[in-house]
């Protein structure tokens, strides 16, 4: 069966739908492809440790502006 032939055959079911069933067609849009997400690279255990030693620098900095802060006042 050729495109234009499955056409045809659609086409006639519709009428028919319509004619006989007093049926509504509706046709809908083809729905679009989904986006393609940005491809992230997965964190190795280096990253993971580097990470990690970050945070517990960022961590004893701000301990030790507290107890700075504490003989300011």
């Amino acid at each position: 069966m050729t495109k234009e032939e499955l056409r045809a055959e659609l086409e006639r079911q519709a009428n028919r739908f319509k004619n006989i069933y007093g049926g509504e067609v509706i046709t809908y849009a083809a729905q679009p492809d989904p986006e393609r997400k940005p491809w992230r690279k997965k964190p190795s255990i280096l990253d993971q440790a580097f990470q990690q030693e970050l945070e517990r620098i960022e961590k004893e900095r701000s301990e030790q502006n507290t107890s700075n802060s504490e003989f300011d006042a």
